[in-house]
């Protein structure tokens, strides 16, 4: 039965007919496909009919030889903006004499979703001019959207992607948006999220007591006026609420970071448009296009001048770079456009938790006696039925770089050729411990969830699982078998042990080359440098500075950084001088230490040094051979940190000392520095050891000389970079293969680095494996753990 209007061709009744079947794959649902497919029909006088289902979208075509070629060929070079076709198949079917006219039929489910679930966009430019124009019925309306905009995965419950399988199943349509919504010809022609003041969700405005103060516009205008009078409100967006001030109100951003006890860790600013983003950032063309794009991920870039004058100080303290983002919802818009100012917008939740979805929880989390970190909230009745976080992400190297896979984003789909195979097993990938992704597959499509997060709280894991349960429930999918990371002790790796599938354990830093190759879809060998702070070794040592011969059924450990201890285990990470003083105890006698008189460690009695200094000599504390952990060294030795306030920290205040060097023409004083990280020979490594002694022993003598600290970071980020390329080289000349590198792990998220790293492998003509859309960070890894499992169910098979 037909849910939408008909046309009639007028040829159908010709002798010289042919019927087609097509299958189409890919984001084809919730993106206005059916519509489009309905004018591509009427335009070449097609009789037939297309439909939803399970596995994507499945078209009936029946006209002459002609019209048939030139439809074949639209779908092949036209589609709706938001739409991605993976596969494309027809078959021809029997000529069905009936056939009289082109219709859009039911959505119809199945056993196994093929569909890609669609990630959330931005309102698209005709929504916005809805919302700004006095005459129009969607005039300020904050839940304005159309198939070419809007919320998908964050409202969806089920496929296929249908109006009663969302969070807008509650809300009937008024008569104006049902003739929308009914109408092939009209972009709102099954929008499911479609409403408009009459018929759909509403705002309302609660103080953080819990009483309801205004609904509607009322709601609004209460939320702007408290932002210009520097309160601090939780704001309902697309995937989760924010907490957000103005980011121009110094006290204001000064009260937030008290209030959320988050003391250093920079703020996202939300800014109404490009003009007012150029007053706060410098960037290139590339970065200003990631920041207008639909995606509207927050973009990190380089501060203007003026940044730290016309923002509060407090915003982004100590650093070079903010996190800029603009408006994704007419909510978001709207409240710009009413306050003109930019606006911080932060994640709302408490440290180590998720993003926060609901009203109810906002109350008891962050508006109770112990811990009252909002003045009001402004909500809404449309629930979030999964949550997600703002994507974030910069340009790298003129690359796109993922840091968090978000909104936008996320679900991130990645149809395989290679694993094109007539049955596949069902892998389900639980991801690491820090910025856990889930991973699974449906058929050759493998699909990374959005940022979870780190598994560190009951609250976290329990994010896991809904988050695995939506997955579940939407592509029907029940795994043969789960990959998790080799440490046991991980709430991933504990969950997968309590299910009763088979389960295979993956190396954390072999999972990050892993996670490249399926990126790229590749299944040779490469060179690969897996970087990052922590993660278990096959020798039950922390990895962390790797270098790997590895493909995608195994791999072998080639050059690693030579370990120091952490002092005091988990502590010294939380407090780094300990791992300053390790490096250090490595080369010299505590006596030594203390007479240098270093004044990073002027906060720290010679006794607690010496006391320290035994348990070292003692040799019984775990062992590092993380490159996250000598930035951490470094920011100490530089007297720059005292106590890791965030991750990745260390690895921020280097680079912007770096950054620094290099805007004052630095370079050369930088080279004159000669700092080395050498390669040792070592046994059962081809290449050897890294020597970090031989490093920080230069470190440590161009700090006592009181050299330049911006020249001293820019040194040992360079140092870094060459030991990357010799290596890349030797590991060539030794195997006498010339590989393609890839360069994997938090570490490469240092931009510097980074960028430093892709132009000395070109220099010297070495592939690079791209990360493309896949988070370089621990974010990717379950994509590494899946690639890995299914590629050895096909090795097995073939």
């Amino acid at each position: 039965m037909s849910e939408a209007v008909t046309f009639a061709p007028q040829h159908c009744a010709s002798s010289k007919l042919q019927a087609r079947c097509y299958h189409v794959t890919g984001i084809v649902q919730g993106v206005g496909f059916r519509p489009w497919i309905y004018q591509l029909a009427k335009r070449y006088q097609l009789c037939g009919h297309v439909l939803n289902n399970g596995e994507g979208v499945t078209i009936v075509v029946q006209a002459n030889l002609a019209m048939l070629q030139a439809f074949d060929n639209a779908l092949y070079t036209e589609q709706p903006p938001l739409a991605r076709i993976d596969s494309l198949c027809y078959e021809i079917v029997p000529e069905d004499a009936t056939l009289k006219d082109f219709s859009i039929h039911k959505s119809r489910s199945s056993h196994q979703a093929l569909v890609a679930v669609g990630t959330d966009k931005s309102s698209c430019p005709a929504c916005l001019q809805e919302i700004r124009d006095p005459n129009n019925r969607h005039y300020h309306y904050p839940f304005t959207n159309c198939t070419h905009c809007g919320p998908r995965y964050t409202i969806i419950n089920n496929l296929p992607y249908d109006r009663h399988n969302t969070s807008m199943a509650a809300f009937a349509m008024c008569d104006d948006c049902r003739k929308a919504y009914e109408d092939p010809m009209d972009r709102r022609y099954h929008a499911q999220p479609v409403s408009c003041p009459k018929c759909g969700p509403h705002l309302r405005y609660v103080d953080n007591q819990g009483h309801e103060l205004a609904s509607r516009e009322q709601a609004f205008s209460l939320a702007v006026a408290a932002l210009l009078a520097g309160k601090i409100l939780a704001i309902k967006g697309l995937g989760g609420f924010h907490l957000v001030c103005d980011a121009t109100n110094h006290q204001a951003v000064t009260r937030l970071r008290l209030r959320k006890q988050r003391p250093a860790k920079p703020l996202a600013v939300i800014v109404a448009d490009l003009e007012m983003a150029q007053q706060y950032a410098v960037a290139s063309d590339a970065e200003w296009q990631l920041l207008c794009s639909q995606e509207r991920p927050i973009v990190l870039l380089q501060k203007s001048a003026t940044a730290d004058i016309l923002l509060s100080a407090a915003v982004a303290p100590n650093i070079d770079r903010i996190g800029l983002f603009m408006p994704y919802t007419p909510l978001h818009t709207l409240l710009l456009d009413a306050v003109q100012k930019p606006l911080v917008a932060t994640s709302a939740n408490l440290s180590g938790e998720p993003i926060i979805t609901d009203g109810e929880t906002i109350l008891a989390q962050l508006a109770n006696e112990h811990f009252m970190v909002i003045d009001a909230m402004l909500d809404h009745n449309r629930p979030i039925l999964n949550g997600c976080d703002d994507s974030v992400v910069q340009m790298c190297g003129g690359e796109l770089q993922v840091m968090r896979l978000a909104r936008g984003y996320a679900p991130l789909s990645l149809p395989s050729k290679l694993l094109a195979k007539p049955t596949l097993p069902s892998v389900l990938a639980v991801g690491p411990q820090q910025k856990n992704t889930l991973a699974l597959n449906i058929g050759n499509t493998l699909y990374l969830s959005p940022h979870i997060g780190d598994l560190f709280s009951l609250g976290a894991e329990g994010y896991f699982q809904r988050t695995l349960a939506s997955f579940k429930r939407m592509y029907h999918f029940n795994a043969d078998s789960i990959v998790r990371d080799l440490h046991p002790d991980y709430a991933s790796s504990r969950w997968a042990m309590e299910q009763s599938q088979p389960i295979t354990a993956v190396q954390h830093h072999y999972a990050h080359v892993l996670a490249t190759l399926a990126a790229n879809d590749y299944d040779g060998k490469v060179l690969g440098f897996s970087f990052d702070g922590t993660g278990l070794g096959d020798d039950g040592e922390l990895w962390g500075g790797e270098l790997l011969l590895a493909d995608s059924n195994s791999y072998e450990r080639l050059a690693s950084i030579r370990s120091f201890s952490l002092l005091g285990s988990e502590l010294a990470i939380k407090s780094p001088f300990r791992l300053t003083l390790a490096l250090l105890l490595q080369q010299f006698s505590i006596n030594d230490i203390v007479a240098m008189n270093l004044p990073a460690f002027r906060y720290y009695s010679p006794s607690l040094l010496r006391n320290l200094a035994k348990i070292f000599a003692a040799d019984k504390m775990p062992k590092s051979h993380s490159v996250g952990r000598l930035f951490d060294a470094l920011a100490v030795l530089l007297d720059e940190m005292q106590d890791t306030q965030y991750e990745g920290q260390a690895g921020i205040i280097i680079e912007t000392l770096a950054r620094r060097a290099e805007a004052a023409g630095k370079t050369t004083e930088a080279q004159a520095l000669k700092l080395q990280l050498p390669l040792r020979p070592y046994a059962g490594l081809l290449l050897g050891q890294w020597d970090t002694a031989t490093l920080f022993n230069q470190l440590l003598q161009a700090t006592l000389q009181q050299i330049d600290k911006d020249v001293i970071a820019m040194a040992f980020i360079q140092a870094l970079g060459d030991a990357i390329c010799h290596s890349a080289v030797a590991a060539q000349q030794k195997l006498g293969n010339h590989l393609p590198v890839v360069l994997t792990g938090g570490v490469f998220q240092n931009r510097f680095l980074a960028e430093y790293c892709y132009q000395q492998l070109h220099n010297r003509g070495i592939q690079r494996l791209p990360q493309r859309l896949v988070p370089v960070n621990d974010g990717g890894i379950a994509l590494g753990q899946l690639w890995y499992g299914l590629r050895q169910a096909t090795h097995l098979s073939d």
